[in-house]
């Protein structure tokens, strides 16, 4: 039981980095490729430092990783995949909102937005 109880806790640890929606986002964005601070400001039109605590977040579970060119510094995904899971879980709010036709389609909305980004 204790191996259910290290692998249960670290699973819900990587969840947990997926809570803030500027997190969530960034993964998204990083599904097309890497991108440095400025671009991702720009794409989430939160200030610098809100970035930079957002990707320190992710950094710190190795969702993300960084790599520097002279004084630029440029993040990507260690497993791109994961954003591809986190579209598919689009699926469950679906399901879960269905009676609601303002968040089904903010879901349509944004998985058109997400799939065609690559």
């Amino acid at each position: 039981m204790p191996h259910r109880k290290v692998a249960l806790r670290e699973f819900a640890d990587l969840l947990g980095a997926f809570a803030h929606p500027h997190r969530t986002r960034i993964i998204i964005e990083l599904r097309g490729g890497e991108k440095d601070v400025n671009a991702l400001q720009e794409m989430l039109g939160i200030s610098h430092s809100g970035v930079s605590q957002n990707l320190s977040v992710l950094k710190s579970h190795r969702i993300v990783r960084e790599r520097r060119d002279g004084r630029h510094v440029y993040y990507s995904l260690t497993r791109p995949a994961l954003a591809d899971w986190l579209i598919q879980g689009l699926e469950f709010l679906e399901a879960e909102y269905a009676h609601s036709e303002e968040v089904k389609d903010a879901l349509d909305a944004v998985r058109g937005d997400w799939i065609k980004q690559p």
